[in-house]
C-alpha cells in the first residue's frame, strides 16, 4: 500500500503490518486523528458469501460500539472500492507484539494486556458473541495505553467457521503463557504463569480477580506504562496540511481508473432501528445501496456511479425504480412507527434493589466460594455498571453488563478462590453504579468463612 493515497479520506501514512486477513496500514483521518485501515487479502472476500459473512461480523461490533466502550478497537466504517474491501477503525497500532518484539513490554504491562483483554472478552461473550482469533497481533494499545481487541469475528466470519466463548479462554491461557515468558521477574512470571494454566478450569472472570489480587507482583501495573511504551514505539503521524489538495481514493489495481468508495454499512443515523446495523442483502428487501450492487454483481463502483448520475436507462428500469420507491417510503414509515412506539412503551433502565448470596457453608481447603447478586431492575433495556468489592481487594475493576428488554431481574455472579491453610472470614459487596431508581449507587453484602 502506497504512502499518501486516501481510503475514504484517510491518508495512509506508509507503516504497515500484516494480519491473518490483510494488511494494516496506519493513516490520518480527515480531521487529523490517527486512524488505522486494514486491506482484506482479496482472495478471501472473493465470493458474496465471504463478503455477507464479513459485514455482519463488522455490524455486531458496531451495535455493541453504540452500548459505550467495551474494549474493542472502534469501528469506523467498512468500504469497497471495486473488488477491494478496507475496514477503518481507530489507530490499530502497536499490537502487543510489536511491543514484546520492541522489548517494551514489562511484567506491569503484561498484566494489564491479560486484564483488560479478560475484561473485554467477558463483555463479548455477554453479548453472544465471541473474538476467534486472539493472540498478541490482534491486541492493540490505544494512545491512552487502552487494551483494545482488534479483528473481532473476522478471521472466522471469512472462513465460515463457529467462534466460541471456549476458544477464547484457551487463546487468552495461551497468551497469559507468551506473557510469561517475557517477564524477568520470578513472581510475576509464576503468576501469570498460574494464570495461563487455570484460566480453562476457572474461567476468566475468576482469574481476573485472581490477578487482581496478586497486583503487587506487577510494578508499574495500569495503563499509563502502556502510553508510554506505544508512543515510545511509534511517532505520531502528521497531520494533512490544509493547503494540501485532497488525495484521490487508493486505486484498486496499477494501471486501472480510479473509483469511488462506497460504505458498506448504514451507520448510526439511519431511520431504522438504532439498536441494528441494516445489511441489505436479504431476499424481500425493497431496494439495494450501491455497496450491494457492488457484491451482486461485481460492477466496479465507478460503473454503478455512472448509472446513478446521468446514464439514462431503459423505461421498464425507471418504471420499477418509481414501484420501488413507492415501498421504500412505505418501509421507512413503518420503521419509524415501530421506533416510536418502542421508545414510548418502554422506559429506561433503573436499578431498584440488590440481594447478594452468599454460600451457606464453610469453604473448605484451597477451595471457592461463589456468590450471587441478585438486581432487580424496572424491566428497561441499557447497561448497568458495578463493581464487586472483595474484603482483600480494595480496588476493584468496574465491570458492565447488557440488559434486554423485559428482564426484572438480573444474576451478577462472583467466583472468589481462596487456598492455603487457615481460617478467613471473607465478605464481598455487590455496588451498582448506575443507573439507578435513586441516582445514587446501591449496594448489598455477604461473607463466608474459609477453613482449612
Amino acid at each position: 500500500m502506497r504512502e499518501g493515497v486516501t481510503v475514504a479520506g484517510h491518508r495512509l501514512t506508509g507503516r504497515t503490518r500484516s494480519s491473518e486477513v490483510g494488511t494494516w496500514a496506519d493513516a490520518v483521518s480527515p480531521d487529523g486523528r490517527r486512524s488505522g485501515v486494514l486491506r482484506f487479502d482479496p482472495r478471501a472476500v472473493a465470493t458474496a458469501q465471504a463478503r455477507e459473512r464479513l459485514v455482519a461480523a463488522v455490524g455486531a461490533d458496531v451495535r455493541l460500539q453504540r452500548g459505550g466502550p467495551i474494549g474493542l478497537l472502534t469501528v469506523i466504517d467498512l468500504v469497497a472500492a471495486r473488488d477491494e474491501v478496507w475496514l477503518i477503525t481507530t489507530r490499530a497500532a502497536p499490537s502487543v507484539a510489536d511491543l514484546m518484539a520492541a522489548g517494551l513490554l514489562d511484567a506491569g504491562g503484561a498484566a494489564t494486556v491479560l486484564l483488560e483483554t479478560a475484561q473485554a472478552l467477558l463483555a463479548v461473550h455477554a453479548a453472544g458473541l465471541a473474538h476467534g482469533a486472539l493472540h498478541p497481533g490482534t491486541v492493540v494499545i490505544g494512545e491512552d495505553g487502552s487494551v483494545l481487541l482488534a479483528e473481532r469475528g473476522l478471521l472466522r466470519a471469512i472462513r465460515d467457521e463457529h467462534a466460541s466463548a471456549e476458544q477464547d479462554v484457551a487463546a487468552w491461557a495461551s497468551l497469559a503463557g507468551t506473557l510469561a515468558a517475557t517477564c524477568a521477574r520470578d513472581r510475576a512470571a509464576a503468576v501469570l504463569g498460574w494464570a495461563s494454566t487455570a484460566a480453562p478450569a476457572h474461567g476468566l472472570a475468576a482469574v481476573r480477580d485472581a490477578l487482581l489480587a496478586e497486583r503487587e507482583a506487577f510494578p508499574g501495573l495500569g495503563r499509563e506504562g502502556l502510553a508510554r511504551a506505544a508512543d515510545g514505539l511509534h511517532a505520531p503521524a502528521s497531520p494533512p496540511t490544509p493547503s494540501s489538495p485532497p488525495t484521490p481514493v487508493v486505486p484498486v489495481a496499477a494501471g486501472s481508473p480510479q473509483g469511488e468508495a462506497v460504505t458498506l454499512l448504514d451507520l448510526p443515523g439511519s431511520v431504522d432501528d438504532p439498536g441494528d446495523v441494516m445489511m441489505r442483502f436479504g431476499p424481500g428487501v425493497p431496494t439495494e445501496t450501491t455497496a450491494a450492487q457492488i457484491w451482486r454483481s461485481g460492477q466496479t463502483s465507478a460503473a454503478v456511479t455512472a448509472t446513478h448520475s446521468g446514464a439514462t436507462p431503459p423505461r421498464r428500469r425507471r418504471k420499477r425504480t418509481t414501484a420501488w420507491a413507492g415501498t421504500l417510503l412505505l418501509a421507512i414509515l413503518i420503521a419509524v412507527v415501530i421506533l416510536w412506539l418502542r421508545q414510548s412503551s418502554t422506559p429506561p433502565l433503573a436499578v431498584s434493589e440488590v440481594d447478594v448470596k452468599a454460600p451457606k457453608k464453610t469453604v473448605r481447603c484451597d477451595g471457592r466460594a461463589d456468590f450471587t447478586g441478585v438486581v432487580t431492575t424496572n424491566g428497561g433495556a441499557g447497561t448497568i455498571r458495578y463493581l464487586w468489592i472483595r474484603s482483600d481487594n480494595p480496588e476493584p475493576l468496574e465491570q458492565e453488563q447488557r440488559i434486554s428488554s423485559g428482564d426484572t431481574s438480573v444474576n451478577l455472579p462472583l467466583h472468589w478462590k481462596v487456598t492455603g491453610s487457615g481460617s478467613f472470614k471473607g465478605t464481598a459487596t455487590l455496588r451498582v453504579l448506575s443507573p439507578t431508581t435513586t441516582g445514587d449507587p446501591i449496594q448489598d453484602k455477604a461473607s463466608f468463612t474459609y477453613k482449612c
